[in-house]
């Protein structure tokens, strides 16, 4: 608790003698003088990002070109799917290497498939990733290790469409076995 004090009362000290040379030194900005420097400010940021929308956008069209070149048809068996850090899925060390640093700690969607004879852990999209079915045979679209598309994905209104049948499914399920249920105590 006294190391605490200690450390407050010096900075206490400190801010004042700051506040005392400051006041000596005769340099005082006024309201405006402050506005403009946080308008200046502001542009310049809004500058920044706009033009760093900009590169990212170009850049990630000529992602999206290459990968429209490179995209290939296969028949694919989707053993399982991961939502997890790419440090943790079996990836080959060359595609470890590639992914930014920034990439490595987040997280991706991924998918051991089966292509072929060979198992390999291919990376997908979310909507993809959603669309894909586990223990089944799928035909895809791939572009080296990354799943494209899928023949017949739906679109998220399908998605949430089936889903919403499922559920109505399953209540009407559940009432049908409550009310059998019910009928065979009479």
């Amino acid at each position: 608790m006294s190391f605490l004090t200690a450390f407050l009362t010096n900075l206490a000290e400190a801010a004042a003698e700051t506040t005392t040379v400051a006041a000596s030194s005769g340099f005082h900005l006024s309201g405006l003088d402050i506005t403009l420097i946080i308008v200046v400010i502001l542009a310049a940021a809004v500058a920044g990002l706009y033009f760093l929308s900009r590169w990212a956008t170009k850049k990630y069209d000529t992602q999206q070109t290459q990968i429209s070149k490179m995209k290939q048809s296969a028949t694919i068996y989707v053993i399982s799917k991961k939502h997890d850090k790419p440090g943790n899925v079996n990836l080959p060390k060359v595609v470890m290497d590639q992914i930014p640093k920034m990439g490595r700690h987040m997280k991706m969607y991924f998918v051991q498939a089966k292509i072929g004879p060979q198992i390999m852990t291919l990376i997908t999209e979310k909507n993809v990733y959603n669309a894909i079915p586990e223990k089944k045979t799928v035909k895809a679209e791939l572009a080296g290790l990354y799943i494209v598309s899928i023949a017949g994905l739906k679109t998220p209104q399908e998605m949430k469409q089936k889903q919403k049948d499922k559920k109505e499914k399953a209540k009407a399920e559940a009432k049908a076995a409550k009310e059998a249920k019910k009928n065979s105590k009479k």
